[in-house]
């Protein structure tokens, strides 16, 4: 062997004992039995005055309650539900007007009329459509057979000044009937 691996293997000798040395004497240093503080902490604990626990709160009589269903509610039973402005009902009786139940419902009718302005025209194509601004700010475009407003609104004419529509809105229970309205231009 060179003498520098000789060197480096003394060293790495003395080094271990080292620290075997150093770990003998820290370990050395647990073996005390002196256990007169903590035996004195847990004597004051034991001799100190003992708290009192309160007394459980009385227990109050509850009156009899006698259960009569009659004329209530069945509470498993869903609650019937009061008759909703825009419901469609089945039939019409007598074959009245009513509102088409199966048409799938447009863009512009999940908005009330009252929320919406008109704002303008664009003539396309030989079309004449109307610009609408709903309540969120959005513009839409919208053309004569278009539905509009939360009553079944068909628009029947589009000017450059208004927009018509025909609702259908209830009349009596069961019953509809057609309304004209407008939507005129806004400045």
């Amino acid at each position: 062997m060179t003498d520098t691996k000789l060197f480096f293997l003394s060293l790495n000798r003395h080094f271990l004992r080292g620290v075997c040395i150093v770990f003998l004497t820290c370990l050395s240093g647990c073996g005390n039995d002196d256990f007169s503080d903590l035996n004195h902490y847990i004597a004051k604990i034991k001799a100190a005055p003992k708290g009192k626990i309160k007394p459980l709160p009385e227990v109050k009589d509850i009156e009899a309650f006698i259960f009569n269903p009659n004329g209530l509610r069945d509470p498993f039973k869903p609650i019937a539900q009061p008759e909703q402005q825009n419901a469609v009902p089945e039939l019409s009786p007598g074959g009245g007007i009513k509102p088409d139940s199966i048409r799938r419902k447009e863009e512009m009718e999940a908005f009330a009329l009252e929320t919406m302005k008109m704002v303008g025209t664009v003539n396309m194509r030989s079309t004449l459509w109307g610009l609408v601004k709903t309540g969120d700010g959005t513009v839409h475009r919208v053309k004569v057979g278009n539905y509009m407003g939360k009553n079944y609104g068909k628009i029947i004419s589009i000017s450059v000044d208004k927009i018509e529509l025909m609702e259908i809105v209830p009349d009596k229970p069961g019953r509809w009937r057609e309304q004209k309205t407008s939507l005129a231009l806004t400045e």
